[in-house]
């Protein structure tokens, strides 16, 4: 196929504005209605692409819940949360809005990681969380899609701008037919054709589509095969399959700035909420704290928050270059410079993929999903036993010491 040379001119004008990377707060984002998953058990999912890359996990008792959350190593007091779950299974996220706020600029603004830590820590219900966005004083500083999950089955989208919201209920089959929703950075109550996540966009209903169709919405796949996804929509090209096939040796490079994982992507969370049935401080806050390619999943308990393995929480260590000192976090930085080894002017966009995926089998990525694959297992059969027998918090401090061991482990046996 032959085009012109303005249809080239648009297309070039179209990848560079949808792929720009000034914002640092782009995000791939959804949630499932647990009335759409095997186990009843609602979803909330998070790729987070921001220029803090080091993030840690949070436990953190300073209002009427306590909860878990994702926030920035260097935020100390976890005052911005950016994914999470409280004890009676109300979880929240965000991912920013970039076509709404437009009329006119304020000087409140981005104040959506503090709303997050105080919606966690006083929320139980979409309803509560409804009376706190009313409440909220106007401009409300925030441009935002804010995806919430609770103990009592409830599953939206709330995409907000300073003076309003609107709600997408997940449970809606007019609204989620399938019973999900996604989200990256522009609102569909916003103005049109604008934002940034198009392409992003369209992978994602691409890859939410094909595992729908096989009944494959489990953690799993959401933490290897979405947020890791090597798949780019507009190309119809999935690297992970090609790459697959190439010698390590040849030092392969493809341009990542348009997929769901690029290098601006810093963690990434699924949380898996409660049933009504269930204890509601039984949910699962699936995560990886560094970056998704060459970070391991870890599954937390929220009932086992007060003592979440070491390696995803801040260690203050004064020889640090940084504030504090995440140890999975920073394993994964190591792995990912490997992977990324341009400095200069955009090379940040362009990845040595054959390092990740090779035909021998011996990628960063490779290695971590056969050790995996162990993890999921073990977590799958905790999961199981925990939702039939009502375990202790020492049972579940337990396996987080053995989580902590094993992850730490296989990365000292990959030096």
């Amino acid at each position: 196929m032959k085009y012109s040379p303005l249809s080239l001119l648009f297309l070039c004008l179209l990848i560079a504005y949808t792929s720009v990377s000034t914002d640092t707060k782009a995000c791939t984002t959804a949630i499932v209605s647990g009335r759409y998953t095997a186990d009843g058990r609602p979803l909330l999912w998070k790729v987070r692409d921001t220029s803090a890359y080091d993030n840690k996990m949070i436990y953190l008792q300073d209002g009427r819940y306590a909860f878990i959350g994702l926030t920035n190593t260097k935020d100390t007091l976890g005052q911005q949360i950016w994914a999470g779950s409280n004890e009676v299974g109300f979880a929240i996220m965000n991912s920013a809005s970039f076509n709404v706020n437009l009329e006119k600029k304020i000087d409140k603004k981005d104040q959506e990681g503090y709303f997050m830590h105080r919606a966690l820590a006083s929320c139980k219900t979409l309803k509560d969380f409804e009376k706190m966005l009313r409440k909220e004083p106007r401009p409300m500083g925030l441009a935002a899609h804010f995806g919430v999950i609770d103990g009592e089955g409830g599953a939206a989208f709330y995409e907000v701008n300073n003076e309003t919201f609107t709600k997408v209920d997940a449970n809606d089959p007019l609204l989620a037919p399938n019973g999900y929703i996604l989200r990256t950075n522009f609102s569909f109550t916003g103005k049109k054709d604008i934002g940034y996540g198009f392409i992003r966009f369209q992978t994602a209903q691409d890859l939410f589509m094909q595992a729908d169709a096989m009944h494959q919405l489990t953690p799993q796949t959401f933490m290897q095969r979405f947020g890791r996804s090597l798949s780019h929509a507009i190309l119809k090209k999935d690297y992970y399959k090609e790459y697959n096939q190439v010698p390590a040796s040849s030092e392969s490079f493809i341009n990542t700035g348009d997929f769901i994982c690029r290098y601006e992507t810093a963690s990434q969370v699924l949380v898996q909420g409660v049933t009504k049935k269930m204890e509601a401080d039984m949910s699962i806050v699936w995560t990886q704290v560094g970056f998704p390619q060459t970070c391991v999943t870890i599954p937390l308990w929220v009932r086992g928050g007060k003592q979440l393995p070491k390696i995803v929480t801040a260690e203050y260590k004064k020889e640090s270059k940084y504030h504090s000192f995440v140890a999975l976090n920073n394993w994964a930085y190591q792995w990912k410079k490997k992977i990324y080894p341009i400095e200069r002017s955009a090379g940040y966009k362009y990845m040595c993929i054959s390092r990740l995926v090779n035909q021998e089998k011996t990628g960063y990525l490779q290695r971590i999903e056969k050790f995996e694959d162990q993890l999921f297992k073990s977590a799958y059969a905790h999961k199981t036993k925990w939702e039939k027998e009502n375990p202790s918090a020492q049972e579940i401090y337990t396996y987080n010491s053995e989580l902590n061991k094993l992850v730490t482990d296989f990365y000292m046996s990959q030096q």
